[in-house]
């Protein structure tokens, strides 16, 4: 039996069937519901235990202006976490002063550098060699480096960005030297960043983590006299994506993190740093689904249901082997009747939804829905095969609305010159 959050929602067979026969499928269903419950629940843990703290959205989790402004309204302070200057854009339009945002590029061009500077968004430099770009071009008053402390922890292998096998950070060994050559160049102003993995539901994780970074704080004030103005302990925070899986207790979390970050600081001094935090799957992820139809059901070496929504819709299956649940609309306890692979119509075989899925009787035509793609699902959604990207929905009080047109065959040429 599923405990989803959602999964009143998905027995609404008749409000299902109403949306895919407005809408279409496959779909991309948002609850502005949960995404209020989930941004209110981590903005309380933070604000019973932070005098100063700052929550930077992350885009890249999902880019919809409609969804950002949905939690701007409800969160007027709330800022972005960019990683490009297409998603400063989507913070833009969605009401997010870029000056609130702030901006972890990785091997950025000097393209992306130049946009983030004229936009005046809070820079933070991936490596010691971005701060060469950025001087060629020219130095923001306040900046922050991004710290690799030399361990990282994610749901996945591929989401691990931490430790001696990232891409990603300045290492723990080059820290001081990173801000010694922004001291010398004239850097005023400065905070300090680290994201070591994603999709964490280990609740002493942060704890670790946040140790580490305040080390390295500590070791640059000392060296340096640097105060940072902001420590940012990135995102990260997971989301169950299994029935068995426990969420993350955020009280618990922030209540242990807050105690750690006022051994290291006066709570009360003027120049105590504020905490900024990156979520997005937090925020996003368990509110959104994919509603699709079953296209046909083959009975072979082992039993495919096919979809309308393959690898060019959700992606996270064939990208990480990302496991989500899914549900027979109307009946999302039904009880399964054998095991299945779920699968696209893209000519790829690794376009496999699910594999060996215990699943209940379906015919062509029914409708499934595949929880938990409120983030990375849509933003890594393509048109391979030449398959139209799909519609968004946000489901409101008041009922539904379209917050992305469905592309069509004519958008994916519009640009090539006949």
């Amino acid at each position: 039996m599923t405990n989803h959050p959602l999964k009143e929602l998905i027995a609404d067979k008749a409000q299902l069937a109403a949306l895919a026969d407005a809408y279409d499928t496959p779909a991309y269903i948002y609850s502005n519901q949960r995404l209020q419950a989930n941004l209110e629940r981590l903005d309380t843990a933070l604000k019973n235990n932070f005098d100063k703290y700052h929550i930077c959205y992350a885009i890249k989790a999902n880019s919809n202006p409609n969804l950002i402004a949905a939690l701007k309204s409800q969160l007027p302070s709330l800022g972005g976490d960019c990683t490009s200057p297409g998603e400063i854009e989507a913070a833009r339009l969605a009401g997010i002063n870029p000056r609130d945002c702030i901006y972890t590029g990785n091997y950025e061009s000097p393209a992306d550098l130049q946009y983030a500077l004229d936009s005046r968004i809070c820079i933070n430099l991936d490596d010691i060699s971005s701060l060469d770009r950025l001087a060629r071009i020219r130095l923001p008053e306040r900046l922050s480096f991004r710290l690799n402390p030399g361990f990282g922890k994610g749901m996945f292998a591929q989401i691990n960005t931490g430790g001696e096998k990232a891409k990603f950070g300045v290492p723990r060994r080059d820290i001081i030297n990173a801000y010694q050559k922004a001291l010398d160049l004239g850097v005023k102003r400065f905070g300090l960043q680290c994201m070591t993995g994603s999709g964490v539901l280990d609740k002493d994780y942060f704890a670790t983590l946040l140790k580490a970074i305040l080390d390295s704080a500590q070791n640059i004030d000392n060296e340096l006299g640097i105060k940072m103005e902001y420590i940012s302990i990135g995102g990260g925070i997971g989301i169950p994506y299994r029935d068995e899986d426990q969420p993350i207790p955020i009280d618990y979390v922030m209540k242990k993190l807050g105690k750690i970050f006022y051994q290291y600081y006066d709570r009360k001094a003027v120049d105590c740093p504020a905490l900024w935090l990156e979520p997005g799957k937090y925020i996003v992820g368990d509110s959104g689904f994919v509603l699709t139809r079953v296209t046909g059901i083959k009975k072979s070496y082992r039993t495919f249901i096919g979809l309308d929504a393959g690898m060019e819709t959700l992606l996270r299956p064939a990208l990480y082997q990302a496991y989500h649940r899914f549900l027979k609309v109307g009946d999302p306890d039904a009880e399964s009747i054998g095991k299945v692979d779920f699968t696209g119509r893209i000519c790829e075989n690794t376009d496999r939804q699910a594999i060996d899925r215990p699943f209940p009787a379906v015919a062509e035509g029914d409708l499934i829905a595949i929880m938990d793609a409120g983030a990375y699902g849509f933003v890594m959604s393509q048109s391979y095969n030449s398959r139209p990207r799909p519609a968004e929905i946000l489901l409101t009080d008041n009922g539904s609305q379209l917050i992305r047109k469905r592309e069509t065959i004519e958008d994916i040429y519009a640009k090539c010159q006949l």
